[in-house]
């Protein structure tokens, strides 16, 4: 491995000219360029960190020595979701030792001068990144959507190299932020989907778990998917493969943009392979996602990515002035700047009444929120019935939104069993 070459001001960086902390946070970007082969460093005009939801003691004293060395952030800096929701603390059932722990962890975060965002989803805020900006993002559905559906560029950066680049501006000039490293390496097809479930918000998540589960950390050229997909639509296909795998971008050929064309999306190589996305294979993995059988249900979680503006919206229609039943506990996720927005239109007191409990700054697969973790839980997103079996312990039906309505109103799993051609 060979270290990369380094202007006069990185050289500076590195050799302590701005402080402890921003030197420690050089050596680690110019160690990760030397590991993925860089020859130079690049300049990035934004961050989005994940380092600050806590995991364990390293991560406050990582970020402790990065501020005692008095670093601070030269970027724009978003945050991922934190391990407590501090607009509703009352809804933490954590330890009181991890809830100081995580406090102190946002803290020291917001004192490097990032923004206190926390949300997995930045790319809803009503500023976000442009085509071709490069980024070191974080969180792995935040990644996908970033390269994506934005265009954008950033690599998939985890802990601590996430905020070393915020501190610093700088990454490898490697990976994705490389045209030559963005083209599709395997095509999808999904023309054989009927086009009623391609009309369905339940179809894509399960596409993408698909995708990811078969195409790990290739680029796959997805074929077939309708002019009318939204970004929700994308949002859920990208988090699920990223989830299953390790997908870090796709392109929807005709939709996204760096992708107009098949041709595009492959640099005009051909030979890739292929993967055919059939209605069996999205009901098998439909299937896999769903981990309790039965109808007894407790909980409906949804919002994993956090929820969208449109997505509230689609709830409160969904519900139609009806009541959850007494039994069942829903919980949604989601941004505080969505959360504002969704009550200046009037959508989120009507559904508190109605017995649905928003959920801001972390997601409840994370954080111990969930107040019945014996019973079953239904959810949309096929990233939180992937993670939340192992990280808290529930067991899992996953369906779409209308059905887990359905289900939160009577009281017990509700199916539509003509949705995926079951019948």
């Amino acid at each position: 491995m060979t270290d990369p070459d380094l202007t006069a001001d990185e050289q500076a960086l590195l050799d302590g000219a701005s402080g402890p902390g921003v030197a420690a946070a050089m050596r680690l970007v110019v160690g990760l360029a030397r590991a993925m082969g860089a020859r130079h460093l690049r300049s990035i005009s934004g961050a989005h960190i994940d380092s600050c939801l806590f995991h364990g003691q390293s991560g406050l004293d990582f970020v402790r020595l990065l501020a005692d060395g008095g670093a601070t952030v030269v970027v724009p800096t978003t945050l991922n979701v934190s391990s407590l929701d501090l607009l509703h603390p009352e809804l933490y059932r954590g330890d009181d030792a991890t809830r100081r722990d995580a406090s102190a962890l946002m803290d020291a975060y917001v004192s490097l001068g990032c923004e206190p965002t926390w949300t997995c989803a930045p790319y809803q805020r009503e500023v976000r990144p442009a085509f071709g900006e490069h980024l070191a993002w974080a969180e792995s559905n935040a990644i996908v959507f970033a390269n994506s559906v934005l265009g954008a560029r950033t690599h998939r950066y985890g802990d601590f190299i996430d905020i070393a680049a915020a501190v610093t501006g700088r990454v490898p000039d490697a990976g994705l932020h490389l045209d030559a490293n963005r083209w599709a390496t395997t095509v999808v097809d999904v023309t054989g989907l009927a086009p009623a479930l391609l009309q369905t918000d339940a179809v894509f998540p399960v596409i993408g778990y698909v995708i990811g589960r078969e195409c790990g950390a290739d680029i796959p050229a997805i074929v077939g998917l309708p002019a009318s997909v939204s970004e929700d639509n994308l949002k859920a296909l990208g988090a699920a493969a990223a989830s299953s795998g390790s997908l870090a971008m796709f392109h929807a050929i005709g939709i996204t943009p760096e992708a107009p064309t098949l041709d595009a999306a492959c640099g005009g190589a051909d030979g890739q392979p292929s993967l055919v996305v059939t209605a069996d294979a999205c009901r098998e993995a439909r299937d896999a996602l769903s981990r309790a059988t039965g109808t007894a249900l407790s909980t409906v979680s949804l919002g994993t990515p956090h929820y969208s503006v449109a997505e509230i919206g689609r709830l409160y229609d969904a519900l139609d002035g009806r009541r959850v039943h007494s039994q069942i506990d829903v919980y949604v996720s989601t941004g505080r700047e969505m959360l504002t927005e969704a009550q200046l239109r009037g959508w989120v007191a009507p559904l508190e009444q109605a017995g649905v409990t928003f959920v801001t700054d972390t997601c409840t697969y994370i954080t111990p929120i969930l107040r019945d973790t014996q019973g079953t839980a239904m959810t949309d997103s096929a990233k939180w019935a992937y993670y939340a079996p192992g990280n808290i312990g529930v067991d899992v039906v996953f369906a779409s939104l209308s059905e887990c309505v359905e289900s939160a109103v009577a009281g017990k799993v509700v199916r539509d069993v003509g949705l995926w051609g079951d019948v």
